[in-house]
Order: C-alpha cells, then structure tokens, then sequence
C-alpha cells in the first residue's frame, strides 16, 4: 500500500478490524519510509461494475461517488451515517450479484430513489431534484405532493 504522505510502498499493519456494518476490514497501517500512519479499507469486490450514462459514455463505478451525492441529499437531516453506509452497500451488492458488468445510471438513481424513500423523505425529495432534472417549481410541487400522498397510505 502505497504511503498518502511521501509516496512509499509498504506499509506495516498495525491494527485491523471490521467495520460497524461488517461490510470491510478497517487497517491502521505505518509508512515504512516515513513512519506516518494512515487507515485504509478493505471491501470484497464481486465484480467490476461500468455505469453507462445517458449518452452512452462509459465510466467505472465509484462506491465514493455515490456515497457523496447521498450525503449531499441527506446533509443537515436526522439519518444516521450507518444507514447512509447500509444503504450504498445493499446497492453495490445488488448491482455486483445482477450478473452483469454493466449497469445503467438510471438503475442506479432509482435503486438510490428506493432506498432514500424508506428512510427520508426530504432526502429522498432533494435527491429527486437533481436526478429527475426539475426545471420548474411546479415539477418540483407536484413530486413532493405524490411523496405526501405515499407517506399517507
């Protein structure tokens, strides 16, 4: 493992242990050359996913990235980061097991939808708004009566 801070490339495991949600070894390394420490994560990968976008460009999915932008929908609201992280897991899970390598940005944002709908609804609205593209307020209107309408039945 490559050092953050001057660049060498080993490392001595100091500590390991899972992480809350038992989905990734958590390892407290030091540098070899500079003595720094730093923590890394290990996770078990089934497969190489490539999420196709709309113009049908091509790029390698990003655990981090969609962890960011559920962040960003859930920022300032009472969900516990654990969800946040169970959340992002089940999806990545789902999408390794499907049995294929590619998967569709539009797959993706609606598993996020799914989920962020069971735990959220004002971070499942936020998200909407930027998957779904509003581009009026009364897009955005009508969205957040249906949310309503669902949390009453």
């Amino acid at each position: 493992m490559r050092c953050p801070f001057c660049g060498h490339d080993a490392s001595q495991v100091k500590d390991s242990r899972p992480t809350e949600d038992g989905a990734a070894i958590r390892r407290r390394r030091q540098c070899e050359g500079c003595a720094a420490r730093f923590t890394t994560f290990e996770r078990i990968q089934l497969r190489e996913l490539t999420v196709v976008k709309s113009e049908n460009r091509r790029e390698p999915f990003e655990r981090e990235k969609l962890l960011r932008s559920i962040g960003i929908a859930a920022r300032k609201r009472p969900i516990d980061a654990l969800a946040i992280e169970r959340l992002v897991s089940g999806i990545q899970r789902q999408l390794e097991t499907q049995g294929e390598s590619d998967v569709s940005s539009k797959r993706i944002g609606e598993m996020v939808m799914d989920g962020l709908k069971g735990l959220d609804s004002v971070a499942y609205i936020r998200f909407a708004s930027v998957y779904r593209d509003f581009s009026e307020a009364k897009d955005f209107e009508a969205f957040a009566g249906s949310v309503e309408e669902v949390g009453r039945g």
